[in-house]
């Protein structure tokens, strides 16, 4: 039996599960909703109709799983509570400061709908959070480090597409490379936010905008650019088009420690992302967690979730025993 999924938003991330779900062969897309004219969107997949979010109640009893597509800076904090009412929900939230808020938000209209939410889903927080997680367990007399980039971020991104007088752009996170050097080679180093990472932001205006009050609103954005060193760009429509159209990210995320009876032993963890498609592999990682969220409200549980709540069993369409067969 498929799990019914339903897509709500169809822009990068939306087409991302839209083309995760090829190789998904336990679930089946059953529509997409959207805020935009429905005439307007067209799927990849044939048949699937496209839906208007004011008739999203129409829907309740025919979706095993929704799977949310908004940004994180506006979009999720008033999403993910408000559909937790209606469905089993999956979201990719990363604002990592307003993590336990949005949990809270989630868990209470879930656990009173009877419903699944599973929210900050993907690759940081995500697949990064499970591994500094194993490493902590494993190497509790040790340091945490996590580098993203160089690579493109959604969630950057679009908290500068929100501000007014801004027509597209692209943030990259950049790591410093004497720190990432610094770590791999067990120094150690005391680092703060600004010492890691620096962010390049490159942003085309709407006609009449004032470069001065955008480039301020970004810089000092709180959660997203006041704590690094930020570079605004403002560029033309010709030039994002032609340098700025990938979506590349990726990063580490390092776990330095000791063992030994006086910490004689020294070990580095160190795993690491190389990614052609940011939105892409995120959306990978959603249809995962959307299989374990349908598993889960199967199971009778309710409420919100995480990614470190979830037995990683349950993100695979494998059995237990091809499991246990082929990757343990």
């Amino acid at each position: 039996m498929s799990i019914k999924i339903g897509i709500m938003g169809y822009g990068n991330l939306g087409r991302g599960v839209e083309v995760a779900m090829k190789t998904a062969p336990d679930m089946e897309l059953v529509a997409v909703f959207t805020r935009r004219d429905p005439a307007t969107v067209t799927p990849m997949t044939a048949g699937v109709p496209v839906v208007s979010v004011n008739d999203v109640k129409d829907w309740t009893d025919k979706i095993d799983v929704m799977i949310l597509c908004g940004g994180s800076a506006t979009d999720l904090p008033v999403m993910t509570p408000e559909y937790a009412k209606l469905f089993n929900v999956v979201d990719s939230f990363d604002t990592h400061a307003r993590i336990p808020e949005h949990f809270a938000n989630v868990d209470a209209a879930a656990k009173a709908a009877g419903k699944v939410g599973v929210i900050s889903c993907g690759w940081d927080p995500g697949m990064f959070s499970l591994m500094r997680v194993y490493a902590n367990a494993i190497l509790p007399d040790g340091k945490d480090y996590t580098f993203w980039g160089k690579g493109v971020s959604q969630g950057h991104s679009d908290a500068i597409r929100r501000i007014e007088g801004v027509k597209n752009a692209k943030q990259y996170t950049v790591p410093v490379e004497a720190s990432l050097n610094a770590v791999r080679k067990g120094e150690n180093p005391e680092l703060t936010t600004r010492q890691m990472h620096t962010r390049e932001c490159f942003v085309v205006l709407e006609e009449g905008a004032d470069a001065a009050k955008v480039e301020k609103e970004i810089k000092e954005m709180p959660n997203y650019f006041a704590d690094y060193d930020t570079t605004v760009n403002f560029i033309s429509e010709e030039e994002f088009a032609a340098n700025h159209g990938g979506m590349a990210h990726g990063g580490y995320v390092f776990r330095s420690g000791k063992t030994g009876a006086n910490g004689e032993n020294n070990h580095i963890i160190e795993y690491s992302l190389k990614l052609d498609s940011n939105p892409e592999f995120t959306t990978s990682v959603l249809i995962c967690i959307a299989r374990a969220a349908y598993r889960m409200k199967n199971e009778g549980q309710t409420g919100c979730k995480t990614i470190l709540d979830i037995p990683p069993a349950y993100f695979s369409a494998q059995s237990g025993e091809d499991l246990r067969a082929h990757l343990l």
